[in-house]
């Protein structure tokens, strides 16, 4: 559908962004200034406890220092609520009382079409709802004694019984005006084969209604009373409604449950679900009868970025672990994970609260596991590594495996971890010249270690600032620059919103700066001094900032954007070079071949060195990337880990 131009600018000004954040936030009432529209609080998408999240209702967006999400209203509610972007402009025009546009017939009627199917849904869960009161449900009712679901329990899950009559339901729904094509198209009756009228699809039966994240019933589950039934559980077909890939059973409730602070647990079935949330576990979650994918995989990242896996202690379940494993691995983000909590053998997290209670659960799931101690275990347990060449088709496979992950920074790590499981299986040792503290040549010749540094190199900025002080240098000179030109911030504020600060001090007087980004130039200067004083003196009091000429506040203004628009280009531009580096090393080095390792360590110290040589204050920094990354290609064409023979 299309929207008439002007509609969306319409919408966001006259429903303030803070109102509709301010649904899923507390606001720090100390850090906002709400009469300027300026208001912090901690992030609604990941787990914290400071103000890192920045709401401005002059601007219509937010953003987090902590994660980087950024966006409007709209999209705020895309990502907290699962909406498409239509549902949203609708969601914000009711709030604001504006007309929606008319509608394409098509999508109004596919729109109006899915609204009918909810309905017949929510029919169907109240007729199962009646039916286990009933004289036919007494089974159904002592089965959920026996496995203490009470009263109050079936209430919140609103469980139901399908009777084992043919037409039950079916004829129900007629009998309230509802058409036949409705409850063949909700997946509640099919039509048989050879024609005839519509039969019920679940026929003795617990009912498990599946409601979506806006609260809509879109589909049942359906658990067999009789021990020789063709299916223990049954649930709806895929219809315009239900999508079970992209469906999680409990999703609402977990999703509210997860955003006061509970953790996000992913069971196997209704049973598990009901069995954790009953337990005190309100953040619990089921996929629906298949493995997990990754349209659900992303469903539970946007709920808690770390779920932990709770599958069968059985051989099945650690099936299913595994197969999430290998979904997961080019998914991976920086805060955004999986730990698997490993349930004692033979028994699901129903059974295990049922047997030894809440406590026994909460003690499985803060011992949950990381990935990578899954990943290790499958590729290692059972498994005899005493040649070479087995040992080497290990180091193929984890490779292999690690290559997967996108993010260069989680597979570096990956790498480090997996690297130091091999060490303990294989048992390597450390060279005795290495335990007394120095080391060995390639000729065998033992050079002491180093001697220790002096105080007063302790105390230099070359320590302080460690591993880069040119990083750290460069950061402060940005700053203030700035701060000398306030005019400058606002020009410059998305760059200073996303560039990465490496000192705590430089990033509390950057919070200050865009706080005030838009505030006039002298007020920014007094808040500045208010806000970040002692943080603005120690980067005013570094020599090579007191020397700069556009520090100056005298400076040209021109000449201070021109400077800091360099300064923070040749930040960029160094770490990408590290980066490209770093990239280039994990790709050539292989788990096993420390050779490898230490050779390209050696060529980028060396080009590391070499373009310190060569930067000066007006150095270009594209260039010396250029020349970096040439050298470095030429380093690996020319093969320089392999021995060259005299």
């Amino acid at each position: 559908m299309s929207l008439p131009p002007g509609f969306l600018d319409e919408l966001r000004n006259r429903v303030p962004i803070s109102q509709v954040v301010g649904r899923k936030v507390v606001w720090d009432v100390r850090k906002s200034n709400q009469g300027k529209g300026d208001f912090w609080a901690p992030c609604p998408f990941h787990q914290e406890k400071s103000a890192s999240f920045h709401v401005d209702d002059r601007k219509g967006f937010y953003y987090c220092f902590g994660c980087h999400a950024k966006g409007d209203a709209l999209s705020f509610l895309r990502e907290t609520e699962n909406m498409g972007f239509m549902e949203a402009v609708e969601l914000l025009a009711r709030e604001a009382g504006m007309q929606m546009p008319a509608r394409d017939p098509e999508a109004a009627q596919k729109a109006d079409r899915r609204t009918e199917l909810a309905r017949v849904m929510d029919e169907a869960v109240r007729h199962y709802r009646m039916q286990l009161n009933t004289s036919a449900g007494a089974a159904a009712r002592d089965y959920l004694a026996r496995r203490k679901l009470g009263i109050a329990a079936q209430e919140r899950f609103e469980i139901g019984f399908a009777p084992g009559h043919r037409q039950g339901l079916y004829g129900a729904l007629r009998a309230r005006g509802i058409a036949a094509d409705l409850i063949v198209d909700a997946g509640l009756a099919a039509r048989p084969e050879g024609g005839g009228e519509p039969y019920d699809r679940f026929r003795d039966r617990i009912i498990y209604p599946i409601r979506d994240q806006r609260g809509r019933c879109i589909a049942l589950g359906g658990r067999a009373m009789a021990p020789d039934a063709p299916a223990k559980y049954l649930n709806s077909p895929e219809t315009e409604l239900f999508d079970k890939g992209r469906s999680l059973y409990n999703a609402g409730p977990a999703r509210e449950a997860c955003g006061k602070g509970a953790p996000l647990i992913v069971a196997e079935g209704y049973m598990d679900v009901i069995a954790l949330v009953e337990a005190g576990f309100g953040g619990a979650v089921a996929p629906l009868g298949t493995a997990v994918t990754e349209e659900q995989l992303r469903m539970m990242w946007r709920i808690h970025p770390e779920p932990v896996i709770a599958l069968d202690g059985d051989a099945a379940g650690m099936r299913a672990a595994l197969r999430v494993i290998d979904l997961a691995l080019p998914l991976l983000e920086a805060g955004q994970g999986l730990r698997f909590a490993v349930m004692p053998a033979g028994l699901d997290p129903d059974d295990l609260i049922r047997a030894q209670g809440a406590q026994a659960m909460a003690r499985v799931i803060e011992a949950a596991e990381p990935m990578v101690n899954l990943l290790w275990r499958r590729e290692t347990e059972g498994r005899d590594f005493d040649s070479p060449e087995r040992k080497a088709a290990l180091d193929k496979t984890l490779r292999s495996l690690i290559g997967r992950i996108k993010d260069p920074s989680i597979r570096t790590h990956y790498g480090e971890e997996i690297k130091r499981l091999r060490w303990e299986l294989f048992g390597t040792r450390r060279p005795k010249a290495a335990a007394r503290g120095g080391s060995r040549d390639r000729t065998g010749k033992w050079t002491p270690p180093p001697a220790p540094p002096l105080e007063a190199t302790k105390a230099s900025l070359l320590a302080a600032a460690a591993p880069d002080v040119e990083d750290h240098l460069r950061e402060a000179m940005i700053l203030a620059i700035c701060t000398a030109h306030p005019v400058c911030i606002a020009t410059f504020e998305s760059q200073l919103e996303t560039v990465a600060l490496t000192d705590p001090d430089h990033d509390a007087l950057r919070h200050v700066m865009l706080m005030h980004a838009h505030d006039a130039p002298e007020a920014i200067g007094k808040a500045i001094l208010a806000g970040a004083g002692a943080q603005l003196e120690k980067v005013m009091a570094l020599p090579h900032v007191r020397i700069a000429p556009p520090v100056n506040p005298t400076a040209d203004v021109e000449f201070a954007r021109m400077c800091l628009a360099e300064e923070l280009a040749k930040l960029s531009a160094r770490r990408a070079v590290r980066t490209e580096i770093e990239e280039a090393m994990e790709d050539m080095s292989g788990l096993a071949d420390e050779g490898v390792t230490w050779r390209l360590s050696q060529a980028a110290r060396a080009c590391h060195q070499a373009d310190r040589s060569k930067l000066t204050d007006t150095a270009d920094m594209g260039e010396d990337r250029a020349a970096l990354s040439a050298h470095l290609q030429s380093l690996i064409d020319g093969e320089v880990w392999r021995k060259k023979r005299p």
